[in-house]
């Protein structure tokens, strides 16, 4: 039956990917293809989520071509606002990619050094991680230069740090939580008067078998010489509409991409090493995901930027995977050396290609736009609404193993648990398959109780009564017999004759 469902997905998959459901919009062919992987860790045909639209790269712009740009930051009125580190400067765009204004003085101490991180507050405020010159800059909505913060000073920090900002986000305290290159020790607090306030939602280093051995045979001598091992660095960090901080991390193989609580619990990942990217057979160094960017959308769509493949990752807000576009190559819609990416206000994506010194924009496919309705219904706690919208994204993808879990995970909410035991089965998940029956089986208890409580009575009731009354019987027919056997016996030796 799931053969069929998914030979028709396909077929519709192959319709829906060709633009067909979209009347009077033609589009050139996609230089990627959309996948999934599934539970055996293997890749399987999926609808495109995204489709490239346009590119900016600065020519048409009264401002000049960008050169090496980093960071992309959309601000709460839409615009857009462009690191752009070769040039020195921060470059304001329009929603419709019109330049609004420049930020960065020519000389003075508003001049820029390769700023690499962008960030403008809700009250129109906009820091700069201005990288080279080691401070952060904060200019006025207008452009014009305020003040600046230079080098934190604490014991904490140690005599040899090096601060080095590159990405920042400012909460509604007017914290700046900072990422410096090369900082071990998390992100950085500095407060809105430039006071370092400490680390925060640091990397830890997990458990070995390994380092405890040596830890435990090698001398003092020895100890020294080896190379400390250190807590990986994040690579970027941004937060949600509720405040929470999301980090990514390179050089790791599980839980790359993090979502830090006030107190800098990671919730996305609780109690488990999750695995994001691509999956690889071998493993090293190269094939690890690299994710040097994230951006979260209003709903909660977390879409992270892998190095390694130059490719986007989207997530929904419990960590599932949705959709995967992009990759490295020459074509539009391909990068060359991606850097950062931002939601736009029409739910596109913006991603920033450095090694183009352009941005390229992402729209959504209408099958996104399904999968998206269905995950926020779903995560609201709106699960028969979702699993319409789900069993609505089978019909045009049956490869879509989400939709069988999250359809699977409704209908347990909503105590049907024989039909979600058929969907989790379909989704392959043992463990919510296993739960569901048991609790299939509490249900089928109760429901049967009267049944299974008469039968017991029966039974006591036959073992109290029936069943001594039946051996009693069968003794007296036992003893009857064996009286009339010995009766005909002791007739027949009476006789003379032989028994």
């Amino acid at each position: 039956m799931r053969i069929k469902h998914r030979l028709t997905g396909l077929i519709l998959a192959a319709v829906f990917a060709s633009g067909l459901f979209v009347p009077g919009v033609s589009h050139a062919a996609v230089p990627y293809e959309g996948y999934q992987w599934n539970r055996h860790d293997s890749d399987v045909h999926s609808i495109n989520g995204y489709i490239y639209q346009y590119s900016m790269d600065g020519y048409d712009l009264e401002s000049g071509p960008f050169k090496e740009p980093q960071d992309l930051f959309v601000a709460p009125d839409g615009t857009i606002f462009v690191a752009d580190t070769g040039n020195n400067r921060i470059v304001h765009l329009s929603m419709e990619m019109k330049v609004l204004g420049v930020i960065g003085d020519a000389e003075g101490k508003g001049a820029l050094s390769e700023p690499k991180g962008v960030f403008v507050h809700p009250n129109g405020t906009i820091y700069v991680a201005d990288t080279k010159n080691q401070r952060i800059v904060l200019f006025s909505p207008s452009g014009k230069y305020e003040k600046e913060h230079t080098v934190p000073h604490s014991p904490l920090l140690g005599k040899n740090f090096t601060y080095s900002p590159s990405k920042l986000t400012v909460d509604k305290r007017e914290v700046m939580m900072v990422v410096s290159e090369g900082n071990t020790q998390g992100l950085l607090q500095i407060d809105k008067n430039g006071q370092f306030k400490g680390f925060f939602g640091a990397n830890h280093i997990g458990f070995s078998w390994k380092r405890l051995l040596v830890n435990t045979i090698a001398t003092d001598d020895q100890k020294a010489q080896l190379a400390v091992q250190r807590p990986l660095e994040f690579s970027s960090v941004t937060q949600d509409e509720e405040g929470s901080l999301y980090t990514t991390t390179l050089a790791t193989e599980t839980n790359q991409i993090k979502r830090l609580s006030p107190v800098g619990v990671d919730t996305l990942n609780p109690g488990r090493a999750k695995r994001y990217g691509d999956r690889y057979d071998v493993a090293g160094p190269f094939e690890l995901s690299s994710f040097v960017s994230i951006s979260v959308s209003p709903e909660g769509f977390i879409s992270a930027l892998d190095l390694n493949t130059s490719k986007v990752f989207e997530y929904d807000k419990l960590g599932n995977l949705l959709f995967v576009y992009g990759g490295l190559g020459d074509q539009s819609g391909l990068f060359k050396t991606p850097a950062d990416i931002a939601g736009l206000p029409d739910g596109s994506m913006a991603v920033l290609d450095k090694g183009r010194n352009r941005i390229d924009v992402f729209r959504t496919t209408p099958f996104a736009d399904l999968v998206h309705k269905a995950s926020t219904l779903y995560v609201d706690g709106r699960y028969e609404e979702a699993e319409s919208m789900w069993k609505e994204v089978l019909k045009y993808n049956a490869n879509y193993d989400m939709a069988y879990h999250a359809i699977g995970k409704s209908l347990y909410k909503g105590e049907r648990y024989g039909e979600a035991m058929r969907y989790f089965k379909l989704a392959e998940t043992k463990g919510d398959y296993s739960t569901a029956f048991k609790e299939y089986r509490k249900a089928y208890m109760r429901e049967h109780f009267a049944w299974f409580a008469g039968g017991l009575i029966l039974l006591i009731l036959v073992l109290r009564y029936a069943v001594p009354l039946l051996l009693r019987f069968l003794r007296r027919v036992v003893t009857a017999r064996m009286t009339a056997g010995a009766s005909k016996a002791e007739s027949t030796w009476g006789k003379g004759e032989s028994p």
